[in-house]
């Protein structure tokens, strides 16, 4: 099935839809997650939820974006854009961080990784969601540290992604091979600190 061809159908009951869906990949996984348990927690029949969306995958990763975005933006709300590179960073990174070595932003980068090469357009939409926002994000305050003479970066779009990278050591490629699922604050922090330390060291003016 190619996903650029298929229709979703945005009517009446499709935010309902989504909300019973979460629910359900949230409690049971992708894999897990059956169209029956989703249509009885959305509150609409079997076929109904086919009129709206006729994939799994599809509907997976509406309600990923819908989630993604969901933390994106929290992320931002809860952080001062205007505080210091040490603070800043290390809170925007926090909340990063522990949303991609969640249960659910695990199955959401698997899936999005795994159908990519088949279908692009869900790498894409995924890509375009939370982490396009984060990233947008990250690259304005960085901008605005510049101007305020706080940091001294060429490459702002490098540095931006250079940031990310250093946020995922020693946990990200552990995670996504299955050698270890678990992380405790203290080994995020030390990893997320690490990162803020040597951000600064290579940018601080």
């Amino acid at each position: 099935m190619n996903f650029q061809n298929v229709e979703i159908k945005r009517g009446r009951k499709f935010g309902q839809l989504l909300e019973g869906a979460r629910k359900v990949f949230m409690a049971d996984g992708f894999e897990g997650a059956s169209v029956d348990a989703i249509a009885r927690a959305a509150g609409v029949s079997k076929a109904k939820l086919y009129a709206y969306v006729p994939d799994k995958r599809l509907l997976f990763m509406e309600v990923a974006k819908l989630e993604c975005q969901r933390q994106a933006d929290a992320a931002i709300a809860q952080i001062e854009m205007s505080g210091p590179p040490a603070e800043l960073l290390f809170d925007a990174a926090s909340s990063m961080v522990r949303f991609f070595l969640s249960d659910f932003g695990r199955q959401t980068y698997r899936i999005a990784v795994a159908e990519s090469e088949r279908f692009p357009e869900i790498g894409r939409a995924f890509y375009n969601s939370g982490p396009t926002i984060a990233r947008n994000a990250l690259t304005a305050y960085l901008r605005d540290r510049i101007a305020a003479g706080d940091l001294a970066i060429g490459d702002l779009d490098l540095a931006a992604d250079q940031f990310i990278e250093l946020c995922k050591a020693s946990l990200h490629t552990k995670m996504m091979m299955g050698i270890k699922t678990d992380f405790t604050d203290a080994e995020i922090d030390r990893v997320i600190r690490g990162a803020v330390d040597t951000f600064l060291a290579r940018y601080g003016a």
